[in-house]
């Protein structure tokens, strides 16, 4: 089986954070950094990565990562090597001046997290009165700078009824993409309460339509909710333009912890392991040879999710299959479908040539991402052998 390269890499440079959000899956607040990596170990990391995709994209985040005084140091040694190098933020403290540097530094953007459109609630959420103000005027000084964001939400029972009001609100300030954040239950949001499994399909409803309604202003997209491609097939396929699928966690997708720990996505918490361990373990190693990153790859799904005809779409959460019930590989408890018993066998489709020449019009970063997406769209279709003409066929189907 052919082991695709990670093409999105998520970098917790620090601990160190000046907010306690009640969701954090880091259990970031430490102010001291006793955990964070020297200058040189974080440069050598990123120097790892670049040996497996240069051409990856690279989101430094943490904690807070301009709590570092090396951030636009790391931030040109990752840019250096051709990374599409994204910041993630609280943005508070945020300043014109640190928006010209991150620009200068190679920062090709910024994802700046709010949950909620009323103060109160957002500075009560992330432990910091006054954050909502400073949030909100961090991304006016991005958009005066010139320097895309993009609103992180995190949706919970307390706000799940502000979607309309963030997508306005991010539409106002000039964001180009609201990605909606679902919890999962690690770190501090192991004390957080989820949404119900009725209330969770509720919300990606309402993301597919809010999505098809507002597709010709701004980007608006899940993040840790793989059923949304099951409620796009039905409600809004445009959802799927960008013809991934499921979760990307361990196929084109890793996270590196402050301290080195290597895992296939945030939420799977780091084991202690020192083969999980850049500092005693080949990156690259890790990547391809990794027992937990392999068995993601080859997922033997249980329960619902191993019989459901949505499994090559969606396959449910590994994540919080594991914090609910222990086991990566169990049913997501948050999905409510019920799979259909007519099932049918899943085909493998296989490429034609001249297809296979076409796909190679598409720049490199997001390639793999593409072909498999086109391969799980085809085996969900029944399509035994993909053409050019089916390539034409699903660029004008998704508008790409």
């Amino acid at each position: 089986m052919h082991t695709p390269q990670p093409y999105l890499i998520s970098y917790n440079l620090t601990k160190r954070c000046n907010l306690k959000c009640k969701h954090c899956y880091l259990d970031a607040g430490e102010l001291e950094g006793r955990s964070d990596m020297p200058t040189s170990e974080v440069l050598a990391v990123i120097d790892s990565i670049a040996e497996i995709n240069p051409s990856a994209m690279l989101i430094l985040t943490g904690g807070e990562p301009l709590l570092r005084g090396d951030i636009f140091q790391i931030v040109r040694h990752a840019s250096d090597h051709g990374f599409t190098v994204f910041v993630g933020t609280n943005g508070t403290g945020l300043t014109g001046d640190t928006v010209e540097r991150l620009k200068e530094s190679g920062v090709k953007g910024v994802g700046i997290s709010l949950d909620s459109v009323r103060e109160e609630v957002h500075d009560e959420f992330r432990g910091l009165r006054g954050a909502w103000r400073e949030t909100v005027q961090a991304m006016d000084l991005l958009r005066e700078g010139g320097l895309p964001f993009q609103v992180q939400f995190s949706v919970t029972r307390e706000n799940k009824g502000e979607l309309k009001d963030m997508l306005r609100l991010s539409l106002e300030k000039g964001a180009t993409a609201l990605n909606i954040f679902f919890l999962v239950c690690t770190g501090r949001g192991e004390k957080s309460t989820d949404l119900s499994p009725d209330e969770y399909e509720s919300v990606i409803t309402e993301i597919a339509e809010l999505s098809r309604d507002y597709e010709d202003r701004i980007m608006v997209r899940s993040r840790c909710a793989p059923h949304i491609f099951r409620v796009a097939d039905r409600i809004n396929p445009s959802l799927l333009k960008g013809l991934t699928s499921g979760c990307i966690a361990a196929k084109g997708y890793m996270r590196i912890t402050p301290d080195g720990y290597v895992t296939p996505c945030p939420y799977i918490p780091e084991d202690g392991s020192r083969d999980m361990n850049i500092r005693h373990r080949d990156l690259k190693s890790i990547w391809y040879e990794s027992p937990l990153f392999k068995s993601m790859r080859e997922a033997e799904l249980g329960g619902k999710c191993g019989s459901c005809e949505y499994n090559e779409l969606c396959g449910g959460c590994r994540a919080r299959a594991l914090a609910l019930k222990g086991d990566l590989m169990d049913e997501d408890p948050m999905c409510g479908y019920i799979p259909d018993d007519n099932r049918r066998e899943p085909v493998k489709p296989q490429w034609r040539a001249d297809a296979l020449e076409r796909l190679k019009r598409i720049p490199f970063f997001i390639r793999p991402m593409i072909k498999e997406g086109i391969e799980r769209y085809a085996r969900m279709k029944g399509i035994r052998e993909i053409t050019p003409e089916l390539l034409s066929e699903l660029k004008k189907k998704f508008k790409r």
